[in-house]
Order: structure tokens, then C-alpha cells, then sequence
């Protein structure tokens, strides 16, 4: 599976441009393993498991650079993390969204386009 997420606008940031299964595209940047997209700078791999394998450990990047919202790819189907991994996020006054990783992409590049500060939190679309 393959699909476009450009959008029509130019917000000079790099957006989700396609996908598949087993890996994102996110500006010339193909990523074949799960990721972090937080202030312009892309960190892969990221988490090796799917969302239930999340822990606040996981996200200690967001203390120094604290995003209005954390969108959070979640694989195939949207899931939740842990109530620790909640707490967490409330504590640092981070919103967060949970969906599958496909809608998350595009609601990254809807989130950017609005000139919100969002981070992404993506596990490749084929985890379950």
C-alpha cells in the first residue's frame, strides 16, 4: 500500500509526503523503521515494539523542546499507551492525539499547515 499526503499549502517544513506499510516518507527522507519528527530533526529508529511497549523513557525528548501537540502513529490501528505514559505527557502540559499511523501523517501535515507546533511520534504503518 501507497498513498500521497502532500497537501496544498507551503508552510516551509517538511510534511509526510507518502507512505506504505514499511516505511514514511517525510520530506526526501524515506524512514523504514518507526520515528520521532520533533523540531525539524528526525530521529529513527525509535520505538522497536508497538504502543504498548511505550514508556516515559521513550518520549524524554520532549523536555527540552515541549510541542503544543505530540501526534502519535500507533501502527495499523489506533491504540493508547500506558496511563504512566499519559500521566507523563499531562505533566509536561504536551497535548497528544492517538491514531492509527496512516491518519496520523495526515493530520501532522493538517496540524503544520495551521502553523501549530506539533511533533510526531510514528510506528510504521504494517505494526499492529
Amino acid at each position: 500500500m501507497q498513498s500521497d499526503l502532500i497537501p496544498d499549502f507551503n508552510s516551509g517544513q517538511r510534511l509526510f509526503h507518502t507512505y506504505g506499510d514499511d516505511f514514511f516518507q517525510l520530506g526526501g527522507d524515506r524512514v523504514e523503521t518507526s520515528l520521532v519528527f520533533h523540531h525539524g530533526v528526525i530521529t529513527s529508529p525509535w520505538l522497536s515494539g508497538n504502543i504498548e511497549t511505550l514508556q516515559v523513557i521513550n518520549l524524554a525528548w520532549l523536555e527540552e523542546h515541549k510541542p503544543d501537540l505530540l501526534v502519535i502513529g500507533t501502527g495499523r490501528r489506533t491504540a493508547f499507551p500506558s496511563r504512566a505514559v499519559i500521566d507523563y505527557l499531562a505533566s509536561l502540559h504536551v497535548g497528544y492525539e492517538c491514531m492509527d499511523s496512516l491518519s496520523a501523517a495526515r493530520t501532522f501535515n493538517i496540524l503544520v499547515g495551521e502553523g501549530r507546533d506539533v511533533s510526531a511520534a510514528m510506528l510504521l504503518p504494517k505494526v499492529r
